[in-house]
């Protein structure tokens, strides 16, 4: 049986994305999935704020990865958003080079899918507020992507993501989608929504992508398991993403 096990670096007040990717990768016979968090507690285009993600804090909790083993890291965080999709790939090298373990994060992953799968145009529902938002959208727009119609919530506490309800979430992305985007993007790993993407691709047709699942999907091609079907997950995760 293969035995891999996948590090995940993680916002200290993240909430949502270990249970979530623990339910991902307990499908999945001989993966595990391991944490290691650094200090961010608030979302905002402050120097303190900003401050966070200095690679510096990234670093030393992927060493604590490194302390275990693990196959692969991935930065299961959306901060390349408004820092630039450049400070992710420059993130990614550093810890390879200080760890000589392979590294992702959901950022780059996600701008990989919608690359490789056509979808230059979509749809993205965040709850940061709007300046973050901003940015968010000029980094696509300089990318070369066009984002159809945005939704977001105006809340720059971390922890308080994950306290978004369902019922709003659903809410955020039906009204991106009636703009007629070909794919929506639910960006921000503390929210609780990788497991409603199968109920929203039922009701609206399209593609859901959400950046919990995307470093997922990406640690298991890194790890020679891209052909492995994660069910209820949606379409990505269960490999029915058509390119």
């Amino acid at each position: 049986m293969t035995r891999l096990r996948f590090g995940v670096l993680t916002p200290s007040s993240n909430t949502a994305l270990e249970p979530l990717t623990s339910a991902m990768v307990a499908q999945l016979p001989g993966i595990s999935a391991h944490f290691s968090r650094f200090t961010v507690t608030r979302i905002a285009l402050s120097e303190q704020s900003l401050g966070q993600f200095d690679d510096r804090h990234v670093l030393a909790a992927a060493a604590l990865l490194a302390d275990a083993r693990v196959d692969v890291i991935g930065w299961s965080g959306t901060s390349a958003g408004w820092l630039g999709f450049d400070h992710d790939v420059t993130l990614c090298q550093r810890i390879e080079a200080e760890t000589g373990i392979p590294a992702t994060t959901s950022m780059l992953a996600l701008n990989e899918i919608l690359e490789t799968h056509g979808l230059q145009r979509f749809g993205l529902v965040t709850p940061y507020t709007g300046d973050v938002q901003s940015r968010i959208l000029a980094n696509y727009r300089n990318a070369g992507f066009e984002v159809l119609a945005e939704d977001h919530l105006g809340i720059s506490e971390n922890f308080a993501y994950a306290e978004v309800t369902a019922e709003t979430l659903t809410a955020q992305v039906r009204r991106v989608a009636e703009a007629g985007a070909p794919a929506i993007v639910v960006a921000c790993t503390n929210l609780r929504s990788a497991h409603l993407v199968p109920q929203w691709e039922a009701e609206l047709g399209v593609p859901v992508l959400d950046t919990t699942a995307t470093v997922v999907w990406k640690m298991l091609r890194m790890t020679g398991q891209g052909g492995t079907p994660v069910a209820g997950w949606g379409r990505l995760m269960e490999g029915e993403l058509n390119p």
